[in-house]
């Protein structure tokens, strides 16, 4: 089922209950990626409720809101056809009736590194816009994905931080069979560009082997992630190892840290991550 409107949503998550819920977030255009998310949130509830909004907010002005792939058809087909039991598809009027929100949640420190640092105002939108979900269906339980790392230790902290009372669950990066990590922003890429895009993934690979080889200098994994960039069109933003709780970087790099990088490959921003173990 389909439903447009907060009241619709409380409504039929009324219903469900006392059935354990568990909710998926997206932006749409879902991929094998999202749907990784549906299937570990049907381990983990009884009822499934997938959020399909491109939300303004987490978008600064040069970024990519008007050309953002969406399908709601294909959306719906994909997501019933996985199990999900109701789709909330609001449009930016049922989210936010009196235009932007004057008060919003304020991440604090953790955005201030990786991803946070290159887009000022994302995860304020981020959080925001989640904390809504949260309030509108009310779920035991919601599933992120590794992918976006900081996203998602910053959506943990939120919730503990404001006693919301939701387990947050983390499911693993979903890549194609090249490695690339999916996103549904990598239908902007052309084969070229896609060919130097798996440069993030080889990256990380290479770190990651190093490090379980017994490499420790957090400088020295790195750079490998920076040599397997360095090559036409590709644009680092950042290359770093971070402590999984503060995002703040380690030296020397330790079992359970992370390993993240963001950069634009032609037009297209990517970022990928690796637990180092």
């Amino acid at each position: 089922m389909v439903v447009r409107t907060k009241a619709e949503v409380r409504r039929a998550v009324a219903a469900m209950r006392p059935q354990r819920i568990a909710l998926v977030p997206t932006m749409g255009y879902l991929h094998e990626g999202h749907l990784s998310l549906v299937d570990r949130a049907r381990e983990l509830a009884d009822r499934v409720v997938l959020s399909i909004f491109v939300n303004p907010l987490q978008f600064g002005p040069q970024e990519d809101l008007d050309r953002y792939p969406r399908d709601l058809e294909r959306d719906v087909e994909l997501a019933t056809g996985r199990g999900v039991d109701l789709i909330f598809a609001p449009d930016v009027r049922e989210m936010y009736p009196g235009g932007e929100p004057i008060v919003r949640v304020v991440p604090g420190r953790l955005a201030e590194t990786l991803c946070g640092a290159y887009r000022p105002g994302h995860f304020e939108g981020v959080l925001t816009v989640v904390a809504k979900l949260f309030g509108i269906v009310r779920p035991d339980v919601a599933v992120f994905g590794q992918k976006d790392f900081q996203q998602a230790v910053l959506i943990r902290r939120m919730v503990a931080d404001l006693d919301l009372g939701i387990e947050i669950d983390v499911a693993p990066i979903v890549r194609e069979p090249d490695g690339l990590a999916m996103s549904s922003r990598n239908v902007y890429l052309s084969p070229e560009e896609r060919e130097s895009a798996l440069g993030l993934y080889r990256g990380l690979t290479r770190a990651a082997e190093a490090f379980a080889g017994g490499e420790r200098d957090a400088e020295r994994l790195r750079r490998l992630v920076h040599d397997e960039l360095a090559r036409p069109g590709v644009r680092v933003q950042y290359v770093e190892v971070v402590d999984p709780e503060t995002l703040q970087p380690t030296q020397p790099a330790s079992p359970g840290n992370v390993l993240a990088v963001a950069a634009f490959v032609g037009q297209t921003r990517l970022i990928d991550n690796v637990i180092l173990m």
